[in-house]
């Protein structure tokens, strides 16, 4: 539990951090570093549900938009300025790391693993955001605006 909530708020501190350097305004920044504990809550409670890592990170990244879609209705701003904060925890930087390391070091099946496992989060974060925000289109030009 001690590591879970560890984890958590190293998620929270990545989004806060991503935030600033990203220009948010000091309104909304708690709120888009609570998307992301809040993204990464939902990929660790999926993983150890599931212990499928691409299906963790996919529906962490469809409430992560969903998450910014209603804050920006909320607070009459872009969705953009709460979605980015809260996929920067699901980024699969640690693996993209041990792809290269792998590669340069010649351990080519070491390499390919990681690097599997760097593109399925990549399109796991890819199609989930795709797929909301395809949704909310679909249900704004229903609605009229």
């Amino acid at each position: 539990m001690k590591e879970i909530l560890i984890r958590l708020f190293c998620a929270f501190i990545g989004s806060y951090g991503f935030s600033l350097l990203f220009g948010l305004r000091k309104r909304h920044l708690l709120l888009a570093s609570l998307g992301g504990l809040f993204s990464f809550a939902v990929y660790l409670g999926v993983d150890a549900l599931a212990h499928n890592a691409f299906l963790a990170t996919l529906l962490a990244s469809v409430f992560a938009v969903f998450y910014a879609e209603v804050l920006a209705r909320l607070r009459k701003c872009p969705a953009t300025l709460f979605v980015i904060p809260a996929i920067i925890p699901l980024v699969p930087g640690g693996s993209l790391y041990y792809t290269m390391s792998n590669a340069i070091r010649g351990d080519l099946p070491e390499a390919v693993t990681y690097g599997r496992q760097t593109l399925l989060a990549a399109l796991a974060i890819a199609a989930g955001l795709s797929f909301v925000e395809t949704l909310w289109q679909l249900a704004a030009k229903k609605e009229g605006r």
